[in-house]
């Protein structure tokens, strides 16, 4: 038999079908190709993962300890207060001064303790640390090796309060855009899908919210908390972000409902907010993204100048706009209360810009073929 015809009994074997892939692997392809999108997301990534082990870098309470036979967390209270474990507070009374208290107590104790031995809120006295000097004032707090960005004028170190400053910057951003997120899209999708009078009342009083300075109507409302804490700040901020997203959902539901598939569903029995949130949402989701991820930056922003200002959250949480307005009478003496919360504004506010032009490159055809 000849080789031709061995070849034409051998069994044909099907050829798959290449898969194409889906719009959001698509638009990730794009965005990876983009170096300054990358490096803010990296950057983001970066002060994510100093936000959540703020306790283990910068610190005066023990990461983990034993005492008197039983393992505790005390560093657990930089996140909550009350999770600081209440025989350190209230049982044993040890006021902040972990180390002479643990060694004096209960000689067999021992613990772990942060990077960098300095508290966020308090200034770190002389007998607070074996070998460690309390902490410089004033014009003395310059940056050292023991205080690495120096000292504001109450003695508090500066990169501490950066530190544990970072999980307020990020709570700020994505908590206060999920809730602007959360009210925009559903009046923009409201006013888009229906239309008629239900358009015109929520287009109004969209316009009407614009009409007002949102730095002026964020004070406004927290002028109504005699102490406002970091969770009404972030909801305020929420609460006023949210017209942007508004118009731009409003604009996609007007083009995407007049889409066959919208009829289909229609037709099929799908009910208004099915097809709201299931078939219409999931396909504008793309553009809304790119306010959102710019309204990230804008809220650590507001929430610099808040602090900035002297009405931001209560003295008791650390913020990089308080680290600024410390600095606000001593710009001459003390350059470093400026320098180093202005650059880390400055550096969050430029990678989440960043990140939202990137997706905006990457889910427009028109930019991303280009």
């Amino acid at each position: 038999m000849s080789a031709a015809a061995e070849l034409a009994e051998q069994p044909v074997k099907p050829i798959k079908p290449a898969t194409s892939q889906g719009f959001w692997a698509t638009a990730w392809r794009y965005y990876r190709r983009r170096p300054m999108a990358m490096l803010g997301l990296y950057f983001v990534g970066f002060l994510a993962l100093v936000a959540i082990f703020s306790p283990a870098i910068a610190g005066t309470k023990p990461i983990v300890c034993y005492y008197k036979g039983n393992i505790y967390f005390p560093c657990m209270g930089y996140f909550y207060a009350p999770w600081e474990n209440a025989i350190f507070t209230t049982g044993d009374h040890f006021e902040k001064r972990y180390e002479p208290n643990l060694k004096a107590k209960d000689p067999n104790s021992w613990a772990i303790w942060p990077l960098v031995r300095q508290d966020p809120i308090e200034r770190v006295r002389d007998d607070w640390f074996e070998g460690q000097p309390g902490n410089p004032d004033k014009a003395d707090g310059k940056p050292t090796w023991q205080n690495l960005m120096g000292t504001d004028s109450n003695g508090v170190d500066v990169f501490s309060q950066l530190v544990h400053g970072t999980r307020v910057a990020l709570l700020v951003g994505f908590v206060s855009m999920g809730i602007a997120g959360a009210v925009g899209i559903t009046i923009g999708a409201c006013a888009g899908y229906f239309g008629g009078w239900v358009d015109f009342v929520l287009s109004r009083f969209i316009e009407i919210i614009l009409c007002v300075p949102t730095l002026i109507l964020v004070i406004a409302l927290l002028a109504i908390a005699e102490h406002p804490s970091i969770w009404q700040v972030v909801a305020v901020i929420g609460l006023t972000g949210w017209t942007g997203i508004a118009r731009l959902t409003r604009a996609e539901f007007l083009k995407i409902k007049q889409i066959e598939y919208v009829a289909a569903a229609k037709a099929m029995g799908a009910g208004s907010l099915r097809i709201m949130f299931i078939h219409i949402l999931r396909n504008a989701l793309a553009p809304i993204l790119v306010p959102i991820s710019f309204g990230i930056a804008a809220a650590i922003f507001t929430e610099s100048a808040l602090s900035f200002l002297g009405i931001g959250a209560d003295t008791l949480t650390p913020t990089w706009g308080r680290v600024l307005h410390e600095g606000q009478n001593n710009i001459r003496s003390m350059w470093w209360l400026i320098f180093f919360p202005g650059l880390a504004i400055f550096t969050t506010v430029l990678a989440y810009n960043l990140i939202g032009e990137g997706i905006q490159e990457a889910t427009d055809p028109r930019t991303r073929d280009a």
